[in-house]
């Protein structure tokens, strides 16, 4: 996440954090802190994983005070272990205290969704077949969490309703089958968009095959008909699995030989990442 994207599209979620925590006055800061005094503090972390959102931990300070100064020992997608200190944050204490919790909360998102990710990935990486995340993500975070999927090692799917068709069960419902679905999308959607049909048995995949899908989602299937589906598909469509996908059963998938596995459980199951921090002193 550069610079230009951070500002443009994340500053508007994080200013919506800072305001849901600060609703007009830090009680508890300006209490202890009425004043400005430059101070310093240490961010810890304490829990083995992968580090994902320290530009938006940053920006969450430089949001409230732009003259706060971090000094980063270590960078997005690596390891980092219990203990260790991955910055110092140097600026105004009220700013120190006022932001850290949005900060944090960012951070040990982000870091969770990169560490769960990146020990799925781990369990692909003798396969072909690569990894993605979906739409299911938290309100307002979603910016964020599929960042903090590819950092994992993961792939995004569409971005959002606007980024790709997908055509889901009730969308071919309301359309009256698979083939009158993708044709009306064909007649609606830009030329530049591909077209993806999730499928439940191999009738639809058949369909979906006649039509011209671009790309056949196999949703919730066994793997005996999964490997039907790839049989009838036989390289006219790219491929992709899903259906309640997690690290603890995603080997079982590999045989399948799909180009491609999604999985909701990448941002709506990973735990945090805990980090803190520690040792305010004033300076």
């Amino acid at each position: 996440m550069n610079t230009v994207t951070l500002q443009l599209v994340a500053d508007k979620y994080i200013k919506l954090a800072l305001q849901e925590d600060i609703t007009n006055d830090d009680i508890s800061t300006n209490s202890v802190m009425p004043h400005y005094k430059k101070g310093s503090v240490e961010l810890i972390c304490k829990q083995t994983g992968i580090i994902a959102g320290l530009k938006t931990f940053e920006r969450v300070f430089q949001l409230l005070d732009p003259a706060t100064e971090i000094k980063f020992y270590t960078k997005d997608g690596s390891k980092v272990s219990s203990g260790e200190r991955l910055a110092v944050i140097t600026g105004d204490v009220r700013v120190l205290l006022s932001a850290e919790r949005t900060a944090l909360n960012y951070l040990q998102r982000m870091s969770g969704i990169a560490t769960y990710t990146a020990r799925v990935v781990t369990l692909l990486k003798n396969s072909p077949t690569r990894l993605l995340d979906t739409r299911k993500t938290t309100p307002c975070m979603r910016i964020f969490e599929k960042y903090a999927v590819t950092v994992g090692g993961g792939l995004n799917h569409r971005y959002n309703l606007s980024d790709g068709i997908l055509l889901k069960d009730n969308h071919i419902n309301a359309a009256g089958g698979v083939k009158q679905a993708i044709a009306a999308a064909k007649k609606y959607a830009p030329f530049v968009h591909k077209i993806e049909v999730e499928t439940e048995n191999l009738a639809m995949v058949k369909d979906a095959v006649e039509a011209g899908a671009d790309i056949i989602m196999l949703d919730n299937m066994s793997i005996e008909n999964m490997k039907k589906a790839i049989k009838i598909i036989a390289g006219r469509a790219q491929t992709e699995c899903s259906g309640n996908v997690t690290k603890e059963n995603i080997e079982k998938l590999l045989s399948v030989g799909v180009d491609y596995i999604s999985s909701g459980a990448l941002t709506h199951s990973a735990p945090i990442l805990d980090i803190s921090m520690k040792n305010l002193q004033i300076l």
